[in-house]
């Protein structure tokens, strides 16, 4: 089962421990020396222990802001560290040294260990006492440094213990520090401690991933005000258009953080722009709305006090975002470019101060777009949940992940669009009908509300390893039409352009997608997936076409099935049915109309009792031990543990039952299997019939309760009642 994703704030220790290491080794591993290690570990001991170095320098930067290279230069640890893992000497005003003692732990379980801390003491001691020899070489460069300023007078030491776990240490392990604080501080305090855990080396992390705050000067005027007797501090004015390709040239798309888009490359509105910027620079300002700006907050340089309105206003604004105006910003830059005497023009611009009130920026940003050129897609950007998916999948999978329209496509391998992933999800979805929905326009993805798509795909929150591994399926699916195409024409063609979406739906139907969503950042279930995509496309579409051909006498227009959802739930489950019977068909036989027949043949006995829900999750199943051989070679093995005769259902298309000597889930026959080779069964036979093997309560087995129930299905139907309607529209 995957990790839960919580709805919002910190995601687990578990996410938290592998979002760090990720970062870590990113960040540290071109950086730290650890050749010293390499040639006593190997594997995960020498990961583990680069990782715990690379924890150490994670710490420096927590605690003295040094940048990634200064913090790596702190780390000592190795041989001779003498108990302490980094030195980090901060000189200046406010001088101050850092020890710093690091425990790292892959599973979030890092011990308190109350000997660390004392080796850490016996480590300052060496240093307060001037006694640099029994250190490693750079430890005691290092220590020698701190000591020198150490001696400048009251210079206070932090003890700093990083610790990869959830809860502070135990009262032994806080003593030991207490004791050590005790002995350095009879004749004023000068040592003290900060206890480092998970929850804020992972915050650090994800700030390190975060991009650098917006700081944006601006010359207005004219200009006014709005000040202390208004709700949100603001500012109005004009500037000149070198400013704002000012603002472009230094911060790029960064510039437009918090808008719903970023600019849009040359439209036929922004080629007027441009047009208007160089030929009519004067009119700009006539002809143009302006830009909006919010930012946290500002600072201010009147040039005069008596009437500061007279002269221009000089504004530093921090944490600074163009909300509204994004395409004027690009245009100005632009025309710029081209020629200089777009320099004359000048813009309305509209500074809000938020103060960080994220609920407000997001109603001021919304309120900003009214515009027909603005659709739902672009709002989506305010949705806190794309935010945190774009966190969590920089943090997880060092991915980009865009949320807001722009001009240009993230490349494949560093990330997907919003758009990728909700074309992904919706396809990846149980229930055909979201293909259906985006055949023709991809409009529906964005509805919200109870009957819209937008909150069935992104509510709950999905986790980033199913989003990026649906995308990558739905990348194979789009790449394997594209080259199949070229094989048909006609229907065939025109289901490989119309059907993509049905087709990836039938897609990951077929495909084993119970580990779709488990954290692996070698994501070695998607290079399994899109192995299988190829094989199982070239075999759906002959049978797809025959599906949708025998639908009804007259053929309907393959374009029109795809965009139906009542039609396309028929067609998936025909297909379905026809894949797991095995009837696949040449390509050249591929148009040939096939009647459905009124008696089915029957399909695989798990598949029907799942999908017509004939066992409750959870009935016990009892082994059947009816094959005189195998049970007297599993004898004396399953009297030694009872629960290996037992097990439970659950309603799984291939891993149904759960046995309950591991709790684990099994196809019936690969159950068996795993038996056999557990109870070194020597002559055991290549293969079996698990849905005969497994029974339920009533000594039914799976396969009899299976066939039982497909012969109920497969009675006559009655003749229709007069004027009753047979299928159609769902209700």
């Amino acid at each position: 089962m995957s990790e839960s994703q919580p709805k919002g704030g910190k995601p687990n220790l578990n996410s938290q421990v592998r979002q760090v290491g990720n970062a870590l080794q990113k960040v540290y591993t071109s950086l730290l020396d650890t050749s010293d290690l390499a040639a006593k570990y190997m594997g995960e001991d020498f990961e583990k222990r680069c990782t715990s170095r690379a924890l150490a320098a994670q710490a420096v930067r927590i605690v003295a802001g040094f940048s990634p290279e200064e913090a790596a230069a702190t780390v000592i640890d190795g041989d001779l560290d003498q108990g302490i893992d980094a030195i980090a000497v901060v000189e200046g005003t406010k001088p101050h040294v850092y020890l710093v003692q690091s425990k790292w732990s892959p599973e979030g379980k890092a011990k308190a260990d109350r000997q660390a801390v004392l080796e850490l003491l016996a480590g300052l001691r060496l240093i307060d006492e001037e006694n640099f020899a029994p250190f490693n070489p750079r430890g005691r460069r290092l220590a020698e440094y701190a000591k020198s300023v150490m001696d400048q007078g009251t210079v206070p030491v932090t003890q700093v213990v990083v610790l990869m776990r959830p809860d502070m240490p135990g009262e032994g392990f806080m003593q030991a520090v207490k004791n050590g604080e005790d002995e350095f501080n009879r004749y004023g305090p000068v040592l003290d401690n900060r206890i480092i855990l998970a929850s804020e080396v992972w915050a650090s992390v994800r700030a390190d991933q975060a991009p650098e705050p917006v700081v944006l000067t601006a010359e207005l005027f004219p200009w006014f005000g709005m000040g202390s007797d208004a709700l949100y501090e603001s500012y109005q004015g004009i500037i000149d258009a070198e400013q704002v390709a000012d603002w472009t040239d230094q911060h790029g798309t960064n510039l437009f953080n918090l808008n719903i888009r970023k600019p849009l490359g040359r439209t036929p509105i922004n080629n007027s722009l441009i047009t208007t910027l160089i030929q009519e620079p004067a009119n700009f300002w006539y002809y143009n709305n302006g830009i909006t700006v919010l930012c946290d907050r500002v600072e201010k340089a009147e040039r005069s006090a008596r009437a500061p309105q007279q002269k221009p206003l000089l504004l530093t604004l921090h944490n600074a975002s163009v909300v509204n105006g994004a395409q004027t910003v690009r245009a100005v830059a632009e025309a710029l470019e081209k020629d200089d005497a777009a320099a004359e023009a000048k813009i309305s611009v509209r500074i809000i101060v938020t103060h960080a009130a994220k609920e407000f920026a997001s109603d001021a940003t919304r309120a900003t777009n009214r515009q027909n050129s603005v659709g739902d897609r672009d709002f989506i950007a305010l949705d806190p949940v794309q935010g945190d998916i774009l966190d969590e999948m920089r943090a997880e999978l060092g991915l980009e992940y865009g949320v807001q329209r722009s001009e240009v496509d993230l490349p494949e391998e560093s990330g997907c669009t919003v758009v990728e992933a909700a074309v992904a999800l919706a396809c990846a979805h149980a229930d055909s009908q979201y293909a259906a929905r985006i055949a023709v326009t991809l409009d529906p993805l964005w509805e919200r509300g109870p009957q819209g798509v937008y909150d069935v795909l992104f509510r709950p929150r999905p986790g980033v390893y199913l989003l990026w591994n649906a995308v990558q399926v739905m990348r194979e699916v789009r790449r394997c039409l594209l080259d199949l195409r070229k094989r048909y024409e006609g229907r065939g063609a025109a289901l490989t352009e119309h059907g993509t979406y049905l087709l990836a739906n039938l897609v990951f139907r077929l495909l084993d997608t119970e580990g779709i969503d488990e954290p692996d950042t070698k994501l070695t279930w998607a290079e399994e997936a899109k192995e299988k995509t190829r094989d199982i496309i070239e075999r759906l579409l002959p049978i797809t076409i025959q599906v949708i051909d025998g639908l009804s006498e007259r053929r309907a227009q393959i374009r029109a099935v795809c965009s139906d959802i009542d039609r396309c739930r028929e067609v998936t489950e025909r297909v379905i049915e026809a894949m797991a019977l095995g009837n696949d068909v040449s390509a050249a036989d591929g148009y040939l109309r096939i009647r459905p027949t009124r008696k089915r043949r029957r399909p695989n006995a798990v598949h029907v009792l799942v999908d017509k829900r004939v066992l409750h999750e959870g009935d016990p199943l009892v082994l059947n031990t009816a094959y005189p051989l195998e049970a007297a070679a599993l004898k004396d093995w399953l009297a030694e543990d009872p629960q290996r005769s037992r097990a439970t259902w659950t309603n799984h298309r291939t891993k149904p039952v759960v046995w309950a000597a591991d709790g684990q889930q099994y196809s019936p026959s690969g159950l068996i299997t795993h038996m056999w080779e557990l109870a070194a069964w020597a002559e055991r036979p290549v293969a079996n019939q698990g849905t005969a093997r497994w029974a339920t309560s009533s000594g039914e087995t799976l396969a009899d309760l299976a066939w039982r129930t497909l012969g109920n299905l497969e009675e006559p139907e009655e003749p229709d009642e007069p004027g009753r309607r047979t299928g159609g529209e769902s209700g």
